[in-house]
């Protein structure tokens, strides 16, 4: 009996949604990718899951939720030649964490400039910008420290943490632009939008770069 084919609800310029494609680029894996520019997709997604975040994973009848947990279902189920969480647990461990990194502080203090810019402007929050500026540099700054001695989030091999480092660093830069000092972050950067992977993401995203609210720069 054939497996049922795998559905990602996705948007093409979500940076969450990138870094689930990127996973499944990564390792060629087939899926439906039901974009949720089509009307259509979205009632399905509403129905697979109330909050109407996305991306979300269908596989029959089972749905899972969050990025992080959608690559690790991958590994899990649909492995590839690419081992995005590594086998050994502490090696599994330092990806998780750096995972968490680029969500936690990167993605989120980039999101929180992006969704203030959105609101009217007797309801924005200057104060709460400010400091989510603030924790950018100082991300910045740690994962620069980092970076002096590695190719990837986590030593030679790409991983789950780099699936979350490309588009949240992607998004940051055009957000708070990173500092020329920071010459590792800026390699890093490269490197991870010269990756087959992501580079492909980036470009299905392009025809959406109207929707940046901050105005997306005229590179990348």
């Amino acid at each position: 009996m054939t497996a049922p084919r795998l559905r990602l609800y996705a948007h093409p310029f979500s940076s969450y949604c990138q870094k689930a494609l990127v996973a499944l680029y990564e390792n060629a894996t087939p899926f439906d990718y039901r974009s949720l520019e089509q009307a259509g997709n979205n009632a399905e997604l509403a129905a697979l899951w109330p909050m109407k975040r996305f991306p979300v994973l269908a596989d029959g009848e089972r749905t899972v939720l969050e990025a992080s947990c959608i690559i690790e279902y991958l590994q899990l189920h649909h492995p590839g030649p690419v081992r995005l969480i590594p086998d050994d647990p502490d090696a599994a461990l330092e990806v998780r964490m750096l995972d968490r990194f680029f969500d936690n502080y990167v993605s989120t203090p980039q999101q929180k400039a992006v969704f203030d810019a959105i609101r009217a402007e007797a309801d924005r929050d200057p104060c709460g910008v400010r400091e989510a500026r603030a924790m950018l540099e100082t991300s910045y700054a740690w994962l620069d420290a980092r970076m002096a001695s590695r190719t990837w989030a986590c030593g030679d091999g790409f991983s789950l943490a780099d699936c979350a480092a490309a588009p949240f660093l992607f998004y940051a830069d055009w957000t708070h632009p990173i500092d020329p000092r920071f010459a590792n972050v800026h390699a890093y950067r490269e490197r991870l939008l010269a990756r087959p992977s992501f580079k492909r993401a980036v470009d299905e995203a392009r025809p959406y770069r109207g929707y940046f609210p901050l105005g997306a720069p005229d590179r990348d």
